[in-house]
């Protein structure tokens, strides 16, 4: 049966990370909707111009193109044996037509990695990014890195890594995320992880909760 999975987490909650490792484990694709974005504009592709057009006026992709662009996506040989879903969906709109998009494609499990609003504070105003890949770096440790591990470019914090805007971003989070929790919370294939743990502690939690969910179809 094929593993279908949305992971769900709030800015610096490490649901890139973990949905990354996640895919390498199963050898399934992980798929964000910022690179099915960019892939369909640099292939040019008739959604790809649609949403190019749309993001050099400055606006948000609407829910309709997001959804054509995941449509589009979801036809590729690649996630028969399922795929991981990451910033996708956003909305209670966008997690409708998923709905539909699943039809005899198998259960979709929901993983929300929750950690409290501190430790992302922390987590974000330390964090330094890869000029050259966006790969995301803690600099909370002893040792501060100096160059990226994926692919050797240099570091360096966002400008929207501060406390003030960090915060307004977990504020919107909250108010733009809830909506979707409250969506999918209730169905048996829904979980939370605690994701203030160590990595390898998170994915080991996720491993074990998505297995029970895949076996039973849900967890108590």
């Amino acid at each position: 049966m094929a593993l279908n999975l949305i992971m769900l987490g709030a800015p610096g909650a490490g649901k890139g990370t973990q949905a990354e490792r996640f895919a390498r484990a199963k050898g399934i694709p992980k798929i964000s909707t910022g690179d099915m974005l960019r892939d369909a504009v640099k292939e040019g592709t008739e959604l790809g111009r649609r949403a190019q057009a749309i993001m050099a006026r400055g606006e948000l992709v609407s829910d309709d193109v997001v959804i054509d662009v995941v449509r589009e996506r979801l036809t590729r040989n690649d996630v028969r044996a399922g795929f991981i879903l990451d910033g996708f969906p956003r909305t209670v709109a966008q997690a409708q037509a998923l709905d539909q998009l699943m039809d005899g494609r198998g259960r979709l499990i929901v993983v929300d990695i929750a950690v409290p609003e501190a430790e992302l504070v922390r987590r974000l105003s330390s964090r330094l990014v890869c000029e050259d890949c966006g790969t995301n770096a803690d600099a909370s440790g002893v040792f501060t890195p100096t160059s990226c591990i994926r692919c050797g470019g240099r570091l360096k914090q966002r400008s929207d890594d501060n406390e003030a805007v960090i915060r307004e971003r977990l504020r919107v989070y909250r108010r733009n995320t809830q909506p979707l929790v409250d969506y999918y919370g209730r169905r048996p294939t829904f979980c939370k992880i605690d994701g203030a743990q160590t990595a390898d502690r998170v994915a080991a939690d996720l491993s074990t909760a998505i297995e029970a969910l895949s076996a039973e179809g849900g967890v108590a």
